[in-house]
C-alpha cells in the first residue's frame, strides 16, 4: 500500500562517469579566495588569542568539559541525564559568553566571517557538472505526484500543470494506493518514462518498477529533504526544473539495492535509529524519540540488539548500536559527511556504529567498508528502517547491490553530480588541493 517514507539517506555521484568541473578560471579563482580567506581567520584568531589571554584558554576548557558531560547526560535516564546535560549547558552557555558577552565581538564576527566564505570558495572550487551522454525524449513520460510530501512542495510549485506544459502526464497519488500497480497500468497503457515527485520512499518504489519495466527514471525533488536528489545531482530548489529531464535531459546508469527481495535507494537501518522508528508518535517527534531509544543502546544498562553478521575480518559480530546498510558507501567524517560521492560502484556501504566486540579500537565510534552482498542474522524479526519508512523483517536479512539497474534521465542545468562526488576525503587533502586549484594545477578528487 502507498506510504510516502521519510528521507533518509543520501545517494550518489557521478562515479565513473566523466564529469565536466566549473570552468578552469572560476575554480582557481574560488581555491585563490578560500585560501586567502583562510589566511586571515588564522591571521585574526591569533590576534584575539594573543590580546585577550586568558579568555580563549577558558573557553576551550569549558567546551573540553562540557561536550563528553552532554553526552553522558543522553546515554543515561532520569536525574544522571538532566544533570550532566545541565551542567554541559551551563559550560558551553559560558563559553558562548565570553566569546560574545567580553569584547571585542567584531572581531571574532569577523574571523567567523572570514571561515564560512572561505569554505563556502573552496566548495565551489569543487563544485562540477557532469557531461551525460545525449537521450532521446520519452513520447508518453508519466510523474506520479504526492500532493502532502514536503509541505505540498508539488502542489505549491504548479507541478501538475507545468508537467502538462512539456507532455508529461501528472498521476495525483492518494493514500492507499499501490504505486507498483500504478506504474504497471500505465506501462500498459503506453507509458515510456516514470518520474516520482515525492519523499525517498516513494522515489524507491517507483524507481524499483521503473527497472523492473526497463524504463528510464526521473527524480523530482518534491519530499521533505530530498536526499536522493541531492547525490543524484539534481537542484532540490528546482521542482519544476526537474521536469524538463524528460524533455532534454541526460542519461546515465545507476545501482539499485535490495534486501530480501525489497528495493531501496537510499539505505537501511537496523538498531537504534530502526527501533526509534518503530515507536509510537516518531513522526511527530523525530529527535526526542531518537533520543529516548539511546539508552537502550549505548547508556550503562543498555542492551545492544541482538544482530550477527560477518565483518569485515571475516569473523562473527553479535555487538553494535546500530548497522547501516547503503546503496553504495557514504562519506563519513567531516568532509561533506552524510553523502554518497556515486552511486554507480556496484557495492553496498555497510557501517557498524559502536561496535564494542574486542575489535582493534578505531579513532571513529563506526567500523565502514563494502562489499557486494552482506547479510544480519537475527532469532527473531528485524525491526528495521527502509528508506525512512519502519517495518519488520523476517530473518535472515540477505543485502544484495544491482549495478546499473536503474537509467536516470538528469536536466541538463542541474549538476548531476553528488555535492562530494570529487571532494577530498579529509580536511588536510581538501588544503592540499585547494592550494593545487590555486596553483592552476587541476589535482585528482
Amino acid at each position: 500500500m502507498y506510504r510516502d517514507g521519510a528521507e533518509n539517506g543520501g545517494a550518489a555521484g557521478p562515479g565513473g562517469d566523466a564529469g565536466r568541473a566549473v570552468p578552469g578560471g572560476h575554480r582557481q579563482a574560488a581555491a585563490i579566495a578560500a585560501l586567502g580567506l583562510l589566511g586571515l581567520a588564522l591571521a585574526g584568531g591569533l590576534a584575539i588569542a594573543i590580546t585577550e589571554f586568558p579568555r580563549g584558554l577558558l573557553v576551550v576548557a569549558f567546551v573540553v568539559v562540557g561536550a563528553p558531560l552532554a553526552w553522558h547526560g543522553v546515554v543515561r535516564r532520569g536525574a544522571a541525564r538532566w544533570l550532566s546535560l545541565t551542567i554541559a549547558v551551563l559550560l558551553l552557555a559560558a563559553a558562548l559568553g565570553l566569546i560574545v558577552v567580553i569584547g571585542p565581538l567584531l572581531g571574532e564576527l569577523a574571523v567567523i566571517a572570514a571561515l564560512v566564505f572561505a569554505l563556502a570558495a573552496a566548495r565551489h572550487a569543487f563544485t562540477v557538472k557532469v557531461a551525460l551522454p545525449e537521450a532521446p525524449a520519452p513520447q508518453k513520460a508519466v510523474v506520479f505526484w504526492n500532493p502532502k510530501s514536503g509541505g505540498g512542495k508539488a502542489t505549491k510549485a504548479n507541478l501538475e500543470d507545468e508537467a502538462r506544459k512539456r507532455g508529461i502526464e501528472p498521476i495525483q497519488l492518494k493514500l492507499g494506493d499501490d504505486l507498483t500497480e500504478l506504474v504497471r497500468n500505465a506501462v500498459a497503457a503506453g507509458a515510456d518514462a516514470v518520474a516520482a515527485a515525492g519523499g525517498d520512499g516513494t522515489q524507491a518504489i517507483i524507481a524499483a518498477a521503473a527497472a523492473a519495466h526497463g524504463l528510464p527514471y526521473a527524480c523530482i525533488p518534491a519530499g521533505t529533504r530530498n536526499h536522493f536528489a541531492l547525490d543524484l545531482g539534481v537542484d532540490r530548489d528546482d521542482v519544476v526544473g526537474a521536469l524538463d529531464a524528460f524533455v532534454h535531459g541526460g542519461e546515465r546508469r545507476i545501482d539499485l539495492a535490495e534486501v530480501n527481495g525489497r528495493v531501496f535507494v537510499n539505505n537501511v537501518s537496523l538498531g537504534l535509529y530502526a527501533e526509534a522508528v518503530q515507536q509510537k508518535g516518531y513522526r511527530e517527534a523525530k529527535l526526542r524519540t531518537i533520543l529516548d531509544a539511546v539508552p537502550d543502546a549505548l547508556g550503562p544498562d543498555g542492551k545492544a540488539p541482538a544482530l550477527r553478521w560477518t565483518g569485515p575480518d571475516g569473523q562473527e559480530h553479535s555487538s553494535g548500536a546500530a548497522i547501516l546498510v547503503s546503496n553504495n558507501a557514504y562519506r563519513l567524517g567531516a568532509v561533506s559527511s552524510g553523502t554518497r560521492p556515486r552511486l554507480d560502484g556496484g557495492v553496498l556501504g555497510i557501517t557498524v556504529f559502536a561496535d564494542s566486540s574486542g575489535q582493534k579500537r578505531s579513532r571513529v565510534p563506526w567500523t565502514q567498508w563494502t562489499s557486494a552482498a552482506f547479510e544480519v542474522r537475527s532469532d527473531s524479526g528485524i525491526p528495521a528502517g527502509i528508506d525512512g519508512e519502519a517495518v519488520v523483517l523476517d530473518a535472515p536479512l540477505r543485502f544484495a547491490s544491482s549495478p546499473g539497474a536503474l537509467a536516470v534521465r538528469i536536466a541538463r542545468q542541474h549538476p548531476g553530480a553528488s555535492p562530494s562526488a570529487v571532494l577530498p576525503t579529509s580536511p588536510w587533502k581538501a588544503f592540499r588541493a585547494v592550494a593545487g586549484l590555486a596553483a592552476g594545477r587541476n589535482p585528482a578528487p
